[in-house]
């Protein structure tokens, strides 16, 4: 299977074809794909979705991905290695390990807030704009078009959560958003916050999580922190004790022995070994 690169921080590319097949591939990047204009059908990791106009995918790197035109088709790729990422401000960069953590890798436009698709649009549209035009201070501008777009896929995301049978959002999937969404609160996070939130008694709010994810909430909580570890260590240059203050660790030694028990290396090691890879 073929693996494609890039070799810049980030790649735009606006593209307009008909009867094309983009064979399955895999990325070393990530890859935003906006549909202007056509139909089609879209595959990430063997599952597959019709595409249309004003539809916005996301595909991470080692995500197997492809397209099959059906009708002319007007795409817009932005592309971005973790070089970019580690350029990124710490406000955009939680709302990137959001989407990395809580996005499911499936086929589907990720705007689902109506709202948001036109302005979605406009913002591709100027991307387009500075990227022909070649005027002054355009890498700029456009790194700005690209962190909003981020930001508002950011903010679509968390608000997909899976409905049940009868319409409404299910009781395990709000929990979790919740965690996620005030991770770096601690003080919303304990037990009496959580159990104000949704309405239940604080002396059940152990029992009530455990049966609706299936974990313990602390283990819940800890094992999540340790995935916005692995990120950290992965696509940004923060210090180990910049992420032991931010996440409500102790100290290094203690998220170290956390870190090692959950993947098996120390952090360090861990850095290493995505650097190498």
């Amino acid at each position: 299977m073929e693996i494609k690169n890039i070799y810049h921080p980030f790649e735009i590319e606006y593209l307009q074809v008909k009867d094309y097949v983009v064979k399955e591939h895999k990325h070393t990047f990530f890859e935003m794909v906006f549909i202007l204009e056509g139909k089609g059908m879209q595959s990430i990791n063997k599952h597959t979705l019709p595409y249309k106009a004003d539809k916005l995918f996301l595909v991470f790197p080692q995500d197997t991905h492809g397209f099959e035109v059906h009708k002319e088709t007007k795409f817009f790729f932005i592309r971005f290695s973790d070089s970019f990422l580690k350029t990124q401000s710490k406000e955009l960069i939680r709302k990137l390990e959001f989407i990395f953590l809580n996005h499911n890798h499936l086929p589907g436009c990720v705007v689902h807030n109506r709202t948001d698709k036109p302005l979605i649009r406009a913002l591709v549209e100027a991307l387009i704009r500075e990227h022909v035009n070649q005027q002054p201070d355009r890498d700029d501008v456009i790194r700005h078009l690209i962190n909003t777009i981020i930001a508002i896929t950011a903010r679509n995301i968390t608000l997909m959560t899976p409905a049940a049978g009868n319409g409404k959002k299910t009781p395990s999937i709000e929990l979790l958003t919740y965690i996620h969404q005030n991770i770096y609160l601690p003080e919303q996070l304990k037990v009496e916050k959580i159990a104000a939130q949704f309405n239940i008694s604080p002396t059940y709010v152990g029992e009530y999580f455990k049966t609706q994810t299936g974990e313990s909430l602390q283990q819940y909580i800890m094992n999540y922190k340790m995935r916005l570890v692995e990120t950290r260590l992965q696509y940004t240059d923060m210090q180990v004790n910049e992420i032991v203050h931010e996440l409500g660790f102790t100290d290094a030694s203690h998220l170290g022995r956390l870190f090692s028990k959950y993947k098996g290396v120390s952090p360090s090691e861990f850095r290493k070994s995505v650097a190498r890879a």
